[in-house]
């Protein structure tokens, strides 16, 4: 198994209000165009040039570090349900990753975060690729030691996570949570794409076990 990051494991509300906070906008309308440029298709990333054109992540992330405003996450911004399911999914005896687009920073803190809860933890900056590249899924079938069909992705969004690890031979988990799951939950490849749906992490155990039994 392997687990997308943002909104999948880490609730981003924290991260996405410092980010308001940078560019001088009120909280609420900043998750307001959030909400309308993914329910138009359009790359999160477009949000922050509503608010301030040319703008550019990459570089803010920089300016923010070093202005002392790092970007940040910690226990307390994981779901209630991540440290619970991957117990029970390590007791369970399966294999357990973490891949996802995020900063070389951000890996640093994931792996303090879950030093013993899983076998690998990679990042769109350790790996040259971002999702939903199709070498970001190769790179995450290189690194685990199973074949494509047997890896199972879990993640939030259908078109950097689902649509790209299906194209890739894995079997997915779609977790309704977060924007983009809410916004994309009834659509047809939400519906039809992934191998499981789930509103919580902690169904999956269950879910993985009764496949494993009637796959044999």
């Amino acid at each position: 198994m392997v687990f997308d990051v943002g909104e999948c494991l880490v609730d981003e509300t924290r991260e996405y209000g410092t980010w308001a906070d940078w560019l001088g906008v009120p909280r609420h309308t900043f998750a307001a165009m959030f909400g309308a440029v993914i329910a138009q298709g359009r790359d999160y990333r477009e949000t922050f040039q509503e608010f301030r054109p040319g703008f550019d992540l990459y570089e803010q992330r920089q300016a923010r570090a070093d202005a002392g405003q790092p970007e940040h996450f910690d226990e307390s911004d994981l779901y209630p349900d991540v440290r619970p399911a991957l117990a029970a999914l390590r007791e369970a005896g399966l294999w357990i990753g973490i891949a996802g687009n995020q900063t070389v920073r951000a890996g640093g803190i994931l792996r303090n975060l879950f030093t013993e809860d899983v076998d690998l933890i990679g990042t769109s900056d350790d790996w040259g690729a971002s999702k939903p590249d199709p070498l970001f899924f190769e790179r995450v079938a290189e690194v685990v030691p199973f074949a494509p069909e047997e890896i199972l992705y879990v993640g939030d969004r259908v078109d950097n996570d689902l649509r790209p690890a299906v194209a890739a031979g894995m079997p997915t988990a779609l977790v309704r949570r977060g924007p983009w799951a809410t916004i994309q939950w009834g659509s047809e490849e939400a519906l039809n794409l992934p191998t499981f749906r789930v509103d919580s992490l902690s169904e999956l155990p269950d879910l993985i076990t009764k496949f494993n039994a009637e796959a044999r």
